[in-house]
């Protein structure tokens, strides 16, 4: 299917300018979900069937990303994900992070302070330069939920490889409109109910082998067993051997969702949905008078935004005075000119 026939999945109400905050089920996700409902309802299936959505949603993620799907495990939000990682660094370690990064890649390695870790914060355009021989893991945003900025992501991976350093990226403002190769990192987490399209609930992450060999699976449960209908009950422990040895027991709901959205971007490809998304959110630049950037999120001042915007129907987040619009499959070029109408007139 190419992206003008997919656009037909979707019927939004007109505006929507607000992906970075969550994104919109295309039709077949939404119908997944009707129907699990009803059947849930009505107590009409066993649970087995809900769970190949599992399945379908980790093999989908490996496949948009480049990685193994036996290197991703499933949880239900990216902080959850990078915590083993956390609590796998040594007393002692230093961890690189910018100084606007959002705080679920933020809080689970300052809370190992106690332990002994250090953290220390950079700005973005700094980053590369800052990883020196006293880092120990790097932990960044690819695309910052703040204003949208791309991070310099193959130079960034360079610098920590020439000094040793782990590398841990949070994707979720990243994955669904911007390809990239995880497997250059050692681990990335992707919420997916942003750009993904899935329900909230749904997150995932590529765990390099190497660094699954430092973790501890403190989660561990029935579902991260090498197999799981044979880990209900009893002695002994018989975790997976890969990435699922991590994964936790997952809402059903939100895969059913997750496993046709992300399905949908596979086929699309992703190459075609980076360029209608950032044709879209340069030619609401291009409207202001800015010049064009490379992310399908922007950030740019206006007075009154917020009230300019909410008059003319244009849902967008609004930060302190700055439009932070953001820019998808479902987004029209009507959509943004109404936006830019708004905030010039």
């Amino acid at each position: 299917m190419d992206l003008e026939q997919a656009r037909g999945l979707w019927q939004p109400e007109p505006g929507w300018l607000n992906t970075a905050t969550y994104g919109l089920p295309p039709e077949p996700a939404w119908t997944a979900v009707q129907e699990m409902l009803a059947d849930w309802r009505g107590g009409r299936v066993s649970f087995e069937g809900w769970d190949e959505s599992v399945g379908r949603t980790r093999a989908a993620f490996a496949g948009l990303i480049g990685v193994d799907p036996a290197d991703v495990a499933v949880g239900a939000a990216a902080s959850q994900l990078i915590a083993p990682v956390a609590v796998a660094l040594p007393p002692g370690a230093t961890v690189l992070v910018p100084e606007v990064e959002f705080t679920s890649n933020l809080f689970p390695w300052l809370v190992q302070q106690e332990r002994g870790v250090r953290v220390r914060t950079v700005a973005l355009a700094g980053l590369v330069d800052a990883i020196d021989a006293d880092t120990d893991l790097v932990a960044f945003s690819l695309v910052q939920s703040a204003d949208g900025t791309v991070a310099p992501y193959e130079k960034l991976v360079a610098a920590a490889r020439a000094h040793d350093a782990l590398v841990v990226v949070d994707a979720t403002q990243a994955c669904g409109w911007l390809p990239f190769d995880a497997g250059l990192a050692d681990a990335v987490v992707v919420g997916a109910y942003k750009w993904l399209m899935a329900p909230r609930g749904v997150a995932l992450a590529y765990l390099a082998p190497a660094l699954r060999d430092r973790m501890r699976p403190d989660a561990a449960n029935w579902y991260a067993g090498e197999d799981p209908a044979e880990s209900y009950y009893g002695l002994p422990l018989r975790l997976a051997g890969d990435a699922r040895r991590f994964d936790i027991s997952p809402a059903w709901l939100n895969y059913v969702g997750a496993a046709p959205a992300l399905e949908l971007l596979a086929e699309i490809g992703l190459s075609a949905v980076h360029r209608h998304d950032v044709a879209l959110a340069n030619r609401f630049l291009a409207g202001l008078g800015r010049p064009p950037g490379d992310s399908a999120i922007v950030s740019v001042e206006a007075p009154n935004a917020q009230e300019r915007l909410a008059r003319a129907g244009i849902r967008a987040a609004v930060r302190a005075g700055r439009v932070r619009a953001s820019f998808h499959l479902y987004t029209s070029v009507a959509d943004v000119d109404r936006a830019v109408e708004a905030l010039t007139d």
